[in-house]
């Protein structure tokens, strides 16, 4: 099955609501930063999330940024997502192994620790908009839902999860952002309080077989749920070798002369993709006349 992303409205507009599928995406950031499960679940984890806080911006250039940045041995992630559904991510420490938690789930927790949340919107303005709250629990859901309510003023639910096969590969991988509207009535939220404690782990749904699609039903269950819009979402990458030369004339004639003097050719390494480039002294020397 295709990663994608549904948007859905329910109770009249009252809810926003997103759900996505997403073990493709999450497969190719495993093995391309060659995470271990905890960080396979945490990466994860925060890319489903991108990939739906994404396709909320309006501008087609419009880019997000998740970051989180913790006192755990995984330290943070950082995530990036435009408006189309394109998503890549990066952890600061891949290869982190952990106990499982009293739930004998991933901890991710606690390969977290304690921290900041960052959300950043670059909307093409002079400045981008940038949000940050501290971790509560360092799952990442609750951090996200958390981030909503006190820095946004939009009371949300968010479920996250990814789900590992014996082999280390991803099994499932998907999530939901729910949100009320301004002035939503008791009714509304108390039925919708009601659906979310019958609602198990997103793992668990998607290992049930059910789609992003029958997921918003089940959460918005008796809400008058509109499905109004699917979207592709996938690990997406823009890096190529002009960017990385752009990037290696900015540093700085002194330093590109200094790697020139030394003789030998030089790798750069993509942080988002893992994609390595090599660039040979003649190469070097073009890009400082």
């Amino acid at each position: 099955m295709k990663d994608y992303i549904v948007r859905a409205t329910a109770a009249g507009a009252q809810i926003r609501a997103f759900a996505a599928t997403t073990r493709n995406l999450v497969e190719e950031a495993r093995k391309a930063h060659n995470t271990s499960p905890v960080m396979t679940a945490a990466l994860g984890r925060l890319l489903t999330a991108g990939a739906m806080m994404g396709v909320m911006l309006k501008g087609e250039k419009d880019l997000l940024t998740l970051q989180i940045r913790g006192d755990g041995p995984g330290r943070g992630l950082t995530v990036t997502a435009d408006s189309l559904g394109r998503v890549k991510g990066y952890p600061l420490a891949a290869d982190v192994i952990l106990p499982a938690n009293s739930q004998g789930k991933l901890d991710v927790s606690g390969a977290m620790g304690s921290g900041i949340l960052s959300v950043i919107r670059d909307m093409g303005m002079k400045e981008p908009y940038v949000g940050q709250t501290p971790l509560q629990t360092g799952e990442i859901a609750e951090d996200l839902t958390y981030y909503f309510a006190a820095s946004e003023q939009v009371p949300s639910s968010v479920g996250l999860g990814v789900l590992m096969e014996r082999d280390n590969t991803v099994k499932q991988a998907g999530g939901f952002i729910l949100q009320l509207m301004p002035d939503t009535e008791e009714a509304v939220v108390a039925r919708l309080e009601e659906n979310l404690a019958k609602v198990s782990s997103v793992t668990t749904l998607l290992e049930e077989g059910n789609t992003p699609e029958q997921i918003l039903r089940l959460l918005l269950e008796g809400l008058d749920v509109e499905l109004t819009d699917t979207l592709e979402t996938k690990f997406f990458c823009n890096c190529d070798k002009s960017r990385v030369e752009k990037a290696l004339i900015s540093i700085g004639r002194e330093e590109l002369q200094a790697m020139i003097d030394e003789g030998r050719e030089i790798e750069v390494n993509c942080q988002f993709c893992n994609r390595h480039y090599v660039f040979s002294v003649e190469e070097l020397i073009l890009l400082n006349s």
